[in-house]
């Protein structure tokens, strides 16, 4: 009598501090058939990883006043064929760029659900035939660039990133509140 083919498990590390969006996904991603784990901060994904190397990782861009590319950056230092993908409210083309260039295989906006997440771990190559759009940025979607860009380059410390762009503290933080215009 032979066993029957049981597949194995795909383990999976989230690493978000909102606990309720966290233990949502989790639960959403059980039911596929994934092992999860919860990570709310970098120490907690540095503690989980000394005893367990997940095969997927979603990872918040933004963990509380720190980033999440560190996460992002842990993770794929820990082992390079750990599927991340980042997830954002603050989309920018910076940290889109500086997510891949730090080992994400994908950058996904919020609200992006558990079928986006898993199309996304599914399409680990680019596609060449993606639409190039003529359509010109606005002078608030530059903004919106420079300000993630600088905070890329910062490290995503809020008031060197103010003072690097000229303006007040609470200026930057309440244009960061603000959603980029379309």
């Amino acid at each position: 009598m032979s066993e029957p083919d049981i597949p194995p498990v795909k383990r999976l590390v989230i690493v978000e501090d909102d606990e309720t969006f966290a233990r949502t996904l989790k639960r959403s991603f059980e039911r596929r058939g994934y092992a999860v784990r919860l990570a709310a901060s970098h120490e907690d994904l540095v503690v989980l990883l000394a005893d367990d190397v997940p095969q997927y990782a979603v990872v918040d861009l933004k963990l509380g006043g720190a980033s999440g590319l560190v996460c992002v950056q842990t993770l794929h230092a820990h082992d390079p064929d750990i599927l991340v993908v980042v997830l954002t409210g603050f989309a920018s083309i910076a940290t889109a760029v500086e997510a891949i260039k730090l080992g994400a295989s994908h950058y996904l906006v919020k609200p992006s659900n558990t079928d986006d997440i898993e199309a996304a771990f599914d399409r680990t190559e680019g596609k060449v035939d993606t639409a190039v759009t003529e359509r010109r940025a606005t002078i608030k979607t530059l903004e919106w660039e420079r300000i993630h860009a600088t905070l890329a380059e910062t490290g995503f410390n809020i008031s060197e990133t103010a003072r690097q762009l000229g303006m007040h503290r609470r200026t930057l933080a309440r244009k960061l509140e603000k959603r980029p215009v379309k």
